[in-house]
């Protein structure tokens, strides 16, 4: 935000329009949103899009920044309230919901599942795989989660409860018993 704030008041203003824009379109159309609308919507050329937001990943970082470090923030607050097993299983919940309720929100979230071995993983994804790794390893120090789970594979396989829960009814009715099914295979067996 500091950046935003060093900017000309006309640059300012052409920076919080197009995040409006940005997020209104996303809302409507999803991560593949036209950014030439974008910009349309926005009252600016695509050059000043472009200039602001040199690429649509940056352009949802942008428009999700609050959101993804309030998802963040959360796994926090339910790790204060739940033993480290079951604040691990609610903070997927209500990840995995967020990303079927925001569109867009889980092509942002594809970065912090990726491997890793690009610049691709942004600020929004270090932020998740922060809070994804602090609940990991709670919950493997309780006992309740297997030792060789990967913070990683935690936010992988919630993006792909996402994506079953989307497909079997689009609005996310299933996460939970996905989310059952999927931490009953990652629960440590005897002798682990």
């Amino acid at each position: 935000m500091t950046q935003v704030r060093s900017m000309r008041a006309d640059a300012r203003r052409n920076y919080e329009r197009l995040l409006a824009a940005a997020t209104e379109a996303f809302a409507e159309h999803g991560e593949g949103a036209s950014l030439d609308d974008i910009a349309k919507r926005a009252g600016v050329g695509s050059g000043t899009l472009y200039r602001h937001f040199p690429t649509r990943q940056a352009l949802l970082e942008a428009a999700y920044v609050d959101r993804i470090e309030a998802i963040a923030a959360r796994a926090e607050e339910i790790a204060r309230e739940l033993p480290p097993g079951e604040a691990l299983v609610e903070w997927l919940n209500e990840l995995s919901a967020g990303m079927i309720q925001v569109r867009g929100l889980k092509a942002l979230l594809r970065s912090a599942v990726t491997d890793g071995s690009s610049d691709v993983v942004t600020a929004c994804g270090n932020s998740v795989r922060g809070a994804a790794a602090r609940l990991v390893e709670a919950a493997q120090r309780e006992g309740t989660l297997r030792q060789d789970v990967e913070p990683v594979e935690i936010l992988r396989l919630a993006h792909g409860v996402a994506t079953a829960s989307e497909l079997a009814d689009g609005e996310g009715k299933y996460i939970r018993r996905y989310l059952s099914l999927l931490t009953e295979g990652l629960r440590p067996g005897p002798g682990e």
